[in-house]
Formats: C-alpha cells, structure tokens, sequence
C-alpha cells in the first residue's frame, strides 16, 4: 500500500513531474492544493531554506509527511539571478512569458550566457522531524536568445541542454527528468527515502 506524501507546491507542471518521477515508488504523490493547503511564504536567500519552510508548512497542515523543492535558475552574469526569485523576476504575480523576457531584456548586453537549474528537495515525516531528507541537483546550460519548444514550464523554453542541442521545452517528458536538475535530486532522494518507513 502507498503511503500518502504531500507535495508543498502548488505548480501543476511540478506536480505532473514528481507524480512521474516517483510512479514506481511507494509514495502517492498529493499536491497542497488538493488538500486546500495555502502557498506557503519562501522569504529566505537560499534554496534549502525555502525548501524545508514549505516542507514544514505543508506536513503541519496536513499531518502528513511532506516533499517540498526549491529550485530555479541561475546566471552567473546577472550574480545568480534570478536564483530563489525565479518564480517571480519579473514581479510577484509574474507569468513564466514575463520571467522568460525579464531574464532576455537582462541579458541583452552580456556575452556569457552559461546558466544552471538547481533543485534542492526536502522531505520531512513531521513538521519537527530532526532529520529532514535533503538531496539536490544541478543541471548545466546556457540561455538561448529566443524561446523553443512548447513543453515543460518556467524557463525551459529558453534553457538549451548542450548535450542535446534543444532547449529544456523540445524535451520530451521522460528525456527531461532523466537528466534534469529535478531528476538528479529526486533519484538520490528515492534511495533515501527506501529506508525511510
């Protein structure tokens, strides 16, 4: 029997990957929003404490066990930008179209536009549990001028994967969370949380 897992996120494409990511698991997968959770509030400077404040938040309105992820981009010409605001460069109620020509317009002048996903997860049994379950991952690339592709979400469009010669967007599903920054992190967390019942 699965045991029920809430996912402190109300992202339906980040739902749909770890619904996909954790299909052979134990773990049935529940996204906040179905359990009439509210977002909760990422104030930190890091993605790991942005993480475990999400975790938290959704196992104490649950009473469940909770996965939480805090990712985005960065680019080192713009200091890491846009980092833990990725969700929201362009302002607080931006849409990825806004964040995709936010990064563009800043990226205008500059030459190096080497870029890299980070994903750190966090999963908790307990709002208080001592010993949260962190992995990460990273995923290299670069910033096209224009977007491609019409899959994934967030920046995906403008992300191009050298090994591929696409853009995350042109990736289909199973292709993208084989080697992305999500997929790296989930698969070291899927080894921990084996022993973790």
């Amino acid at each position: 029997m699965s045991a029920r897992i809430v996912l402190a996120s109300g992202n339906a494409g980040k739902l749909r990957e770890f619904r996909d990511l954790l299909a052979d698991s134990d773990f049935e997968v529940i996204g906040q929003d179905e359990l009439g959770i509210e977002t909760a509030a990422e104030p930190h400077y890091t993605f790991l404490e942005n993480a475990l404040a999400k975790a938290r938040h959704a196992s104490s309105r649950s009473g469940l066990p909770a996965l939480a992820d805090d990712s985005g981009l960065c680019v080192p010409a713009l200091g890491g930008d846009p980092g833990v605001r990725s969700a929201r460069f362009a302002g607080a109620d931006a849409t990825d179209v806004a964040n995709n020509a936010e990064l563009l317009r800043r990226l205008q002048r500059g030459h190096d536009r080497s870029a890299h996903y980070v994903c750190v997860l966090v999963a908790l049994r307990a709002p208080d549990d001592p010993e949260p379950l962190v992995a990460d991952g990273r995923w290299h690339g670069s910033i096209l001028h224009e977007a491609r592709g019409s899959g994934g979400f967030g920046y995906d469009p403008l992300f191009l994967v050298p090994t591929h010669g696409r853009s995350a967007a042109e990736l289909v599903p199973q292709e993208k969370n084989r080697i992305s920054h999500r997929g790296i992190a989930l698969r070291e967390l899927k080894q921990r949380l084996q022993s973790w019942r």
